[in-house]
């Protein structure tokens, strides 16, 4: 059994110190709230993420960072993906040489346009990153419903190692070598999901949320492709699954957020929705490299409040018609 630290005490970094706990691992997990930390050592719940489910016996929650990382062989980075940075930089002084880092936020820093791989390496030089990602709400992880994700390292031997020592009854990991490609499915679908959630907050009916998934999924394989990822990759659960996944439920944050902007719901108090910080510089990316994104464009529009949920509608619906392909261009 591995000792795993993760450091991140929101909804998934609770849910994936739950799922391996009860798998035997020894896990401890960093929170920046000394509050949270106490509820969970002690009442064994995290009711601001995770409502009143059950968290197992043995996990330990701390706000010292030295605690949470002393002789850790896996570290999981699983803060909100804006704030990885600095995580990884109060990590730095306490990080075991032999760890093996992986990032779990879904999402690119709108700062710099990194992925989080090359967030955490920026400040952790001497250790390989990889990626764990994947169609998996925290609601169903914490409570050991049956979930499979991919992890990918540098090295698909090490992805492998990683996998088979993580995967347990009830979350089962995929290795993978291709990190660029796992993670631009993980944070690109976040912007999609949001677009769907305003198409079914306008009312727009089943038919053109399928249309907007569909044509998502095409823009995601696109700019996947300009930035080195594989197919394959976007094609797995790192991508399409993850993409179908986030865009049909409403226990995605990042769903129901695009449903409170297209019913005109007030905003505030809604939780945290990745995607929203990921549009502009996603959008960014996609324009440095000449890939048409009409659907994360327009999001973005709507979300900057440029563009109502109807006008978006318009707009999409009017462009020119061009021939269903993977060309660039179209």
């Amino acid at each position: 059994m591995s000792r795993i630290s993760i450091l991140g005490a929101g909804a998934w970094g609770t849910a994936l110190a739950a799922a391996f706990v009860r798998q035997g691992h020894e896990v401890r997990i960093w929170g920046r709230n000394r509050s949270t930390c106490d509820e969970i050592n002690g009442a064994r719940t995290n009711r601001t993420y995770l409502g009143d489910a059950r968290l197992p016996d043995g996990l330990e929650a701390t706000a010292d960072m030295a605690r949470a990382l002393e002789n850790a062989d896996i570290v999981l980075f699983a803060a909100p993906a804006q704030s990885t940075g600095e995580v990884a930089a109060m990590a730095s002084s306490h990080l075991p040489a032999a760890a093996n880092l992986i990032a779990c936020a879904k999402g690119i820093d709108n700062r710099s346009g990194r992925m989080q791989s090359e967030v955490i390496a920026d400040h952790l030089t001497d250790h390989a990153v990889g990626v764990l990602s994947g169609p998996s709400f925290a609601a169903d992880v914490v409570r050991g419903l049956p979930t499979a994700v991919t992890l990918a390292m540098p090295q698909l031997a090490q992805a492998h190692a990683l996998a088979e020592s993580l995967s347990g009854d009830a979350i089962r990991l995929y290795a993978s070598d291709d990190v660029v490609g796992v993670q631009i499915g993980g944070s690109l679908k976040n912007v999609m999901a949001i677009a769907v959630g305003i198409c079914r907050g306008g009312g727009m009916g089943a038919s053109a949320e399928a249309a907007l998934i569909t044509r998502g999924y095409a823009e995601l394989m696109r700019l996947s492709a300009a930035m080195g990822a594989r197919p394959e990759t976007l094609m797995g659960l790192s991508g399409l699954g993850d993409l179908v996944l986030t865009c049909s439920s409403e226990l995605s944050r990042n769903f129901s957020y695009g449903i409170a902007v297209g019913s005109g719901r007030d905003l505030s108090g809604l939780k945290l929705a990745e995607g929203v910080y990921t549009v502009t510089i996603a959008n960014e990316i996609a324009e440095k490299h000449g890939i048409s994104c009409p659907i994360m464009k327009t999001a973005d529009l709507v979300l900057s409040g440029r563009m109502s949920a109807e006008e978006a509608r318009v707009a999409l619906m009017s462009r020119p018609v061009k021939a269903e392909s993977p060309d660039p261009r179209d």
